[in-house]
């Protein structure tokens, strides 16, 4: 055995993929050839056939280096030479496309003449590639490469069979002495190398359980139920509560304006992203919305661990634990240690894994730790929940936490102490939407021409409905939903009701009585309503002991309760016999673990849950739960259901329950459910309706945030009760149209469109932000086009918006270009308006030659979003004579190259830098050389970088958000900044207390300098 490939340590099933990595996939007949290949036509990363990029190249070479790192034992060299290492092996991987042979003179030539080869050839387009490696990463570099090459005619001879008949002993040398070298790496193995056997298993279990997604309604022909996660996964975007300073000093309209429209309004961020921005997320997101979904994405893309290019590196070398709420405290079991994980979910492999090794993985800032639903847990529980979740971060820091949730389920602060960052699910839109069904009916097909011809149409037809019927895009807006109207389209040839009331008993229809019509299936002849009987009481029983999963025997035995009842369903047999029909047949039960049963969607449960309690009369127990948020949708669908009288007397019991209910917050809360409610009541006693509305009325106009958003709730009814905006104070109208541009309805228009003139920046701010939630044309002439000449940021999310102010001649000279629009349009719009202030959410670099050339009459810019992973880019692209007197950057030194040119443009009075500050002598000494700044946002940090002796003595106000060193910091600003009169720091609330959590310490802040406080509060 070579100890040179046994010092690597990384056995045949990790670096083999990675390596395989490196060549063009084989297509069909690829083994059949009958002649050599050049080398050079069989890499990736050269010729037309190109899958991989340079920068790929030494990615994969930086996770060769990374696992040989993480290998057991003494590391084969020191850690800081990981850089020169990953560069060295770089270019031996890429000198695989220079060597002048083909794949037999390879194979021919043996893994170590051919490691010689390319160490050679490497060597030759520079310096020596162990120039600067001490002795062990030298031997480490000739280990690696020589097991590379091991691999890479490994491949060759399994790609090839012309190859492998040619060389038939060197390819039987290679498979031996591959499979004798992990032999060996297994023999000597430390328990980390066991930890690292049993994770290969345990993450190949994951991507293969979490690998599928259900797509609802597909099932109901001969294709199959589930689909390759890959194939049906769309991503959706997610957003954060809009933040707005409150900081006075930046009285310039160009800032102030700048920093309303950059803070309040957050961007979105793909879902999937979330964890790659925040080591902390709780995910809000409404029944269907996609969360569940999200969690497999993330867990599959993890255990995967494939070298990809994009957004989803972040997840690499992540252990994923799924763990869904429902089934951990099924039984009110207390909620499992790390040990336990494995166990509580009823994965196979628990207890085959080594020994502590879930705790190595948390200790190691490894885990990608997935906690599913927090909402479909009992309120008495959560508290409970929260306690374990806190213990798990406090004594595993470091790791990844998703948390999802609906949308009421916890408080807006549940877990801010812990450090999570909130976003929420969006709706999908108008894209995503057309995106879904496309995608929906492309999985459904079938392969019969004839059905698929079909199948086309009804997409087209689809597609258009949604597009014209205001009713219909307002219920597609979440995945279930959207999978619900394709699957009840195509089952009705076309035709659909309208309603959610009337697409879920049409769902239940089409599930209980022609799914198995139309597979033929050899079952006894059901009606619907016994069997809807039987699944409302096994619903309702959940709904009532706020549970969404029940033990199998529990089913049974509430089925065995009611077959008297029901005797239709005794041709079924006994209950045993009744509940297997409805697991395998009725496609809304389901066993999500050994002996457990659930509905398929918590949606379905809900809405036979509300039919059970209609019938049974239960309003009052209905009233009574109007503050837990899992009874929410029960008593909507109630309403929905229920005669007129019985609607009647539901929303009396309501209404009644909210008038005495001690809590105001509450009170507000179950009036609000109660005009809600009023969307599902076709026919109400118009007293009835007078008085729910009279409630609502006295909520409005709303008082703070929070009441806007939980007001748009109601839905379009709300429009007609809010006022405006005469006779509203600013904030009040800001208020308003809050609530209005929260209510999904393209009804919101007109009313808006009342507002479009007011004099508040607030106001105005939030009807440009209103802009991507409605019909893109309507919404632009009656709001957007008096929104004109107004002194407001144009925030711009995409293409088809750009397209809109060209249409109606619009030339807005302030531009808020968003990443929904494409570099290429951006050029085009920029080149064509050369605009005075600029907020740009991705990298100058993106845009042409022409459009930067039109930034020379800017006044101000800002880049707020520039990502780390964004090429870096150079102040040159910024014409120097252009007047500006405001620029924002990201930071120092993660995108822009030379601040030390900043002398450039001596006009500059404000510099702000949204996270961290100047790093370097050099950078403090350019601002030094801007004669009239006078105001700086920076973190406190930075100001620890400034060279002794410095001295800014014209700046007069400076914007610290706290960080850390706080206290040295602040000793500088007496001689850094002399002429220093206003210090404003950033704090987490009106209490005086830093974002960090810390008391504010001002001790070390010079007597003469006036320090305030700017808070950054939801809005």
């Amino acid at each position: 055995m070579e100890p040179a490939v046994i010092g690597t340590r990384l056995a045949s099933s990790v670096i083999g993929p990675l390596i395989k990595k490196l060549f063009v996939p084989a297509g069909p007949g690829a083994g059949l050839v009958e002649r050599p290949v050049r080398l050079s036509a069989l890499v990736a990363f050269r010729g037309e056939k190109r899958t991989l990029t340079e920068p790929d190249v030494r990615r994969l070479a930086q996770r060769l280096v990374d696992r040989s790192l993480a290998s057991p034992g003494e590391a084969p060299f020191p850690p800081d030479e990981a850089t020169a290492v990953t560069d060295a092996l770089t270019r031996v991987l890429l000198a695989l496309g220079d060597l002048d042979m083909d794949d037999v003179q390879a194979v021919r030539l043996g893994h170590r003449k051919l490691a010689r080869a390319l160490t050679h050839s490497a060597s030759a387009t520079g310096a020596p590639l162990t120039a600067e490696l001490s002795a062990d990463a030298a031997s480490y570099l000739a280990s690696i490469t020589e097991w590379a090459c091991l691999h890479v005619l490994h491949f060759f001879t399994q790609r090839s069979t012309f190859v492998a008949a040619t060389l038939v002993a060197q390819s039987r040398g290679q498979d031996e002495l591959i499979a004798k070298v992990d032999e060996l790496i297994a023999r000597h193995s430390r328990p980390e190398a066991l930890d690292a056997a049993f994770e290969r298993r345990y993450l190949a279990y994951v991507a293969k359980k979490h690998g599928k997604l259900t797509i609802f309604g597909i099932d109901l022909t001969d294709t199959p139920g589930k689909w390759p996660l890959d194939a049906a996964y769309m991503s959706l975007e997610a957003t954060a509560p809009g933040r707005v300073t409150t900081a006075r000093f930046l009285s310039g309209a160009e800032y102030h304006a700048e920093e309303v429209e950059v803070i309040e309004h957050t961007a979105p961020l793909p879902a999937d992203q979330a964890l790659a921005a925040h080591d902390r997320v709780l995910l809000r997101g409404e029944a269907g919305s996609g969360k569940t979904t999200l969690v497999q994405w993330l867990a599959v893309s993890a255990a995967r661990q494939e070298l990809t290019e994009g957004p989803l590196t972040y997840l690499y070398d992540r252990v994923p634990y799924v763990l869904p709420l429902r089934d951990l405290t099924r039984h009110g079991e207390r909620l499992p240690a790390p040990a336990d994980f494995l166990t509580a979910v009823g994965c196979p492999l628990a207890g085959t894994q080594p020994v502590g090794w879930e705790a190595r993985v948390l200790a190691a800032g490894r885990a990608l730790v997935l906690v599913d639903g927090i909402d479909e847990i009992p309120d008495a529980e959560r508290a409970r929940t929260r306690a374990w979740l806190t213990d798990l971060i406090d004594a595993y820091p470091g790791n990844h936490w998703l948390v999802t949730s609906r949308p009421s389920a916890v408080r807006a602060d549940w877990l801010a102490e812990e450090g999570f960052t909130e976003l929420t699910l969006s709706p999908m839109n108008d894209k995503e939407v057309t995106a879904f069904i496309e995608r929906w009916h492309a999985a459904a097909a079938t392969g019969n021409a004839e059905e698929d011809t079909a199948l086309t149409a009804y997409e087209r037809q689809l597609l258009a409905a949604v597009k014209s019927k205001p009713d219909l895009g307002l219920l597609a807006t979440n995945p279930l939903m959207c999978g619900l109207i394709c699957a009840l389209h195509r089952d009705r040839r076309g035709f659909l009701p309208l309603g959610r009331k009337d697409l879920y008993t049409a769902a239940l229809s089409m599930l209980l009585l022609r799914r198995d019509r139309e597979r033929h299936m050899a079952v006894p002849e059901l009606r619907e309503e016994p069997q809807l009987q039987l699944l409302q009481r096994l619903a309702y029983w959940l709904i009532r002991n706020g549970r969404t999963v029940m033990d199998r025997s529990r089913a049974e035995s509430i089925i065995t309760d009611a077959l008297p009842a029901v005797p239709e369903l005794a041709a079924l047999g006994d209950a045993k016999a009744v509940y297997t029909h409805f697991l395998h047949r009725s496609g809304l039960l389901r066993e999500p673990g050994p002996g457990t049963a659930d509905f398929v969607h918590r949606t379905f449960q809900d809405f036979l849950g509300a039919r059970a309690a209609v019938e049974e009369g239960d309003f009052g127990v209905l009233a009574r739960h109007a503050t837990d948020d899992q009874w929410e949708d029960v008593i909507r669908m109630a309403v929905a259901q229920a005669r007129p009288r019985e609607r009647a007397e539901l929303l009396r019991e309501l209404l009644s329950y909210g008038d005495k209910h001690p809590d105001a917050r509450a009170r507000k809360r179950i009036h609000l459910l109660a005009a809600a409610c009023l969307e599902h009541a076709v026919e109400l006693a118009p007293g009835v309706r007078a008085e729910v509305e009279r409630r609502t009325a006295g909520l409005i106009p709303p008082r703070d945030v929070e009441d806007a958003r939980e007001l748009a709730k109601v839905g379009p009814m709300v429009l007609d009760l809010l006022p405006g905006p005469d006779g509203l104070s600013d904030e009040e109208a800001r208020l308003v149209t809050i609530t209005a541009t929260h209510v999904r309805s393209d009804a919101a228009i007109p009313f808006l469109s009342r507002f479009a003139r007011h004099p508040s920046l607030g106001v105005r701010s939030q009807l440009m932000w209103g802009w991507s939630r409605y019909d893109c044309r309507a919404y632009a002439e009656q709001i957007i086009a008096h929104l004109y000449g107004t002194g407001i940021n144009f925030t711009l999310r995409g293409d088809e918006q750009v397209a809109e102010l060209e249409r109606l001649g619009l030339y807005p000279k302030r531009l808020d270009l968003r990443v929904g629009v494409s570099p290429g349009v951006a050029s085009r719009f920029l080149a064509a308006y050369e605009p005075t202030f600029l907020l740009l959410a991705y990298s100058p670099a993106h845009l042409t030659p022409e459009a930067l050339r039109a930034l020379r009459g800017l006044e101000g810019l800002s880049l707020y979003s520039i990502s780390e992973a964004d090429e870096p880019w150079s102040l040159t692209l910024i014409p120097t004579e252009a007047p500006l007197t405001f620029l924002g950057l990201p930071n120092s030194r993660c995108s822009v190259l030379d601040l030390e040119l900043l002398p450039r443009w001596p006009l500059l009075e404000g510099l702000t830098f949204r996270n961290g500050g100047p790093d370097s002598a050099a950078d403090w000494e350019a601002l030094a050389r801007l004669p009239r700044l006078t105001w700086l946002r920076c973190g406190s940090r930075s100001l620890l970088h400034a060279p002794e002796g410095l001295s800014l003595s014209g700046l007069t106000k400076l914007q610290v958000p706290f960080d850390g060193d706080w206290d040295a910091a602040m000793a500088r600003l007496g001689t850094l900044m002399p002429g220093l009169q206003r210090l404003f720091v950033g704090v987490s609330d009106d209490t005086g207390t830093a974002e960090a959590g810390q008391p504010l310490n001002l001790s070390a802040v010079p007597a003469h300098i006036q320090v305030e406080t700017y808070s950054l509060s939801p809005l």
